[in-house]
């Protein structure tokens, strides 16, 4: 199942939406913020239908 979640770009601190895939439990890609186009770093875990979404700079990591 996918789903949008909200969550803000570490570059231009816009909140952008991410779709989230719901049966992978954990997920970290780079995905280019819809702003201002610079590469995020995104960290997805999915835990009994909570989902938390970190971002930092590809350059940073976590």
């Amino acid at each position: 199942m996918i789903d949008e979640e909200k969550a803000q770009c570490p570059y231009c601190w816009e909140e952008i939406y991410f779709e989230v895939d719901t049966t992978i439990n954990e997920q970290e890609y780079v995905e280019d913020c819809q702003v201002c186009c610079n590469p995020i770093l995104v960290r997805v875990s999915v835990y009994q239908g909570s989902i938390n979404i970190d971002t930092a700079k590809e350059d940073d990591g976590f």
